[in-house]
């Protein structure tokens, strides 16, 4: 079902290729336009969700769309300032991991226990808010490559911490289902 909620992380989806061909784009300023674009992904990403809780328009349309759209801008903005010399290229294949295995992970739960995926917690949230940080502070200001891959590595603790907590989750659904 298309809902408002579901056209916004659908056009957070298509903000990645415009945040790609801005960051790469030569224009004067063209990393702080690039942010902006990531901003705006950022906006929609918690003004779908306030939509959805709010007027309960969650559907399982939306439940793939919004976290799809998540990850992929955060991937694509990793990527453009690992291409653009600003973090190691681990950084993106750690993140692609730890996305991967909770991917992974939400279809063995959804499957095996036949229940819901649980929906982020406040360590994912906030994990979010600080990869954006630090990608927008990467983008714009000059900063030197260690001090870059601290806060990279910052960012990176706090989302696989979260990814720890989902772990949690997990297993207390399967514990809760097999005990049924």
């Amino acid at each position: 079902m298309l809902n408002t909620p579901n056209i916004l992380s659908l056009f957070r989806l298509c903000l990645v290729p415009v945040f790609i061909i801005t960051y790469f784009s030569g224009l004067q300023r063209a990393s702080l336009w690039a942010a902006c674009v990531y901003a705006l992904a950022l906006f929609t990403d918690f003004l779908d969700g306030y939509i959805a809780r709010r007027f309960n328009l969650i559907t399982n349309l939306g439940k793939v769309l919004d976290p799809l759209g998540d990850k992929m801008i955060t991937f694509s903005v990793l990527a453009c300032i690992t291409i653009d010399g600003i973090i190691p290229a681990w950084v993106v294949f750690a993140f692609a991991f730890k996305e991967l295995m909770m991917g992974i992970g939400g279809l063995i739960i959804h499957r095996k226990a036949k229940v819901e995926i649980p929906a982020s917690n406040y360590i994912g949230k906030s994990a979010t808010v600080i990869f954006f940080l630090v990608c927008v502070l990467l983008m714009v200001f000059d900063i030197p490559h260690s001090v870059a891959v601290i806060m990279v590595c910052m960012a990176l603790f706090i989302s696989f911490t979260a990814f720890i907590s989902y772990i949690w989750s997990f297993k207390k659904i399967m514990r809760g289902r097999n005990s049924s």
